[in-house]
């Protein structure tokens, strides 16, 4: 399987010159040859194909005034660039055919774009020095601050510049599945606001709310922001101040994701959340939630501060990686009205019911647990209920990965080992 491992960048003056114009030169064709698609579509025309667009809009461009200085940065990023538009229209069109959800046709890119990529394959000879920097074709040495090893040799690189002025290297390397020991233990997974994870187990980890812990400072640099007259180069500053106050809030949460930054169980070390989970159990079973449907309530930005698609997405990958099960419930399931013990559904609750006592068993029912437990069960998964904070009424009632600077450590840190 693939994966990707990201690294700070820190280029030096004339490197950042260089990426800028790489940027430009990539985003310039791209946008080309979406402008000869385009008009080849209204005219009613045959779309032009890759090798043609790369020999009229590359190979002969560069020989004209107009657009020699497209000779001046690596021909492979402006290769890819034309590979990225195809894969644009590719799912575009899968989109329409029902093989992948609805993605919009492709727009022309702008230099004020918050993001900002070039790709380098194996064909540009990039490489990282003994020295630990990241040499690129027509860029140079790059410094970079290595977080852990590669585990295989990458076949790309793309250079990535965020809407804050930082800049990282994402190295895709190709992996094979480690296969874990076998285990008994499965889990059931139930995904809230007040408490992030409840799993079916009777664990549960507060939500840290990175966005509405940092409220306040985004609101004095946004609203420091709205002072500043268009076009001024003070403005420019100020949105470059609001979009690290929001790049720190998103690192917070990356970090927390894969991480457990409370101690899930008492003398426990911060170990991370998503590995922990997949190492201790053959199967982990999760439930489909519409988190689009759900931003659109009075808990939005709740909703988009937990992070949870991007959570389940670490238990997804590391679940294959790692020879794991992972299953997903339907999101209509009666998860929360089910009593986990004896299977009786006992209709919807409002949500400050946080423990209910079940009218046909009499157990007392830990809302979130119960749920989590449900999950595991309608996804086929043997879970016992005892552990799940259930007792019996004395009457039957109705109802948390830091990077690893390279000063004072070894220049070859990150450089895979073959």
């Amino acid at each position: 399987m693939q994966l990707r491992y990201s690294f700070r960048l820190y280029p030096n003056g004339p490197q950042r010159f260089a990426l800028a114009r790489a940027f430009g030169c990539a985003r310039v064709v791209y946008n080309d040859a979406l402008r000869a698609r385009e008009t080849a579509r209204a005219g009613g025309e045959a779309f032009p194909k890759t090798g043609d667009l790369s020999k009229l809009l590359i190979t002969e461009a560069k020989k004209t005034e107009e657009r020699a200085w497209l000779g001046e940065v690596s021909a492979v990023v402006l290769q890819q660039s034309l590979r990225d538009l195809d894969t644009a229209y590719k799912n575009f069109f899968d989109g329409l055919k029902g093989k992948r959800p609805l993605m919009g046709a492709p727009r022309f890119k702008s230099r004020k774009d918050n993001r900002q990529t070039v790709r380098f394959t194996a064909n540009a000879r990039w490489k990282i020095t003994t020295g630990g920097d990241l040499a690129l074709p027509k860029i140079g040495d790059v410094r970079v601050k290595w977080s852990r090893a590669l585990p295989s040799v990458p076949s790309t690189v793309t250079v990535v510049k965020d809407a804050g002025g930082r800049y990282f290297a994402s190295f895709v390397v190709e992996t094979d599945i480690e296969e874990l020991p076998e285990t008994d233990a499965v889990v059931g997974i139930d995904l809230g606001l007040s408490h992030f994870v409840i799993l079916s187990d009777g664990t549960k980890i507060e939500a840290p709310r990175f966005l509405r812990r940092a409220e306040k400072k985004l609101k004095k640099a946004q609203q420091n922001l709205g002072r500043k007259a268009k076009g001024s180069n003070n403005r420019t500053k100020a949105r470059i101040k609001v979009a690290r106050a929001h790049g720190r809030v998103a690192d917070a949460r990356r970090e927390f994701l894969p991480q457990a930054l409370n101690c899930v169980r008492a003398g426990e070390t911060p170990i991370q959340l998503s590995s922990k989970i997949i190492r201790e159990n053959q199967a982990v079973a999760v439930e489909d939630l519409t988190v689009k449907g759900l931003a659109r309530t009075g808990l939005a930005k709740s909703v988009h501060d937990a992070g949870w698609s991007q959570f389940v997405a670490f238990l997804e990958y590391k679940a294959v990686r790692y020879g794991r099960g992972f299953h997903r419930i339907g999101r209509f399931e009666p998860t929360s009205q089910v009593c986990s013990t004896c299977g009786v559904k006992d209709g919807p609750k409002p949500l400050n019911v946080r423990e209910w006592t079940c009218g046909a068993c009499g157990a007392v029912l830990d809302r979130d647990i119960n749920a989590a437990v449900n999950v595991a069960k309608a996804a086929g998964l043997a879970v016992s209920a005892c552990g799940a904070q259930v007792r019996r009424a004395f009457v039957p009632a109705q109802r948390g990965e830091a990077g690893t600077h390279r000063d004072g450590q070894p220049t070859v840190v990150g450089i895979p080992a073959h």
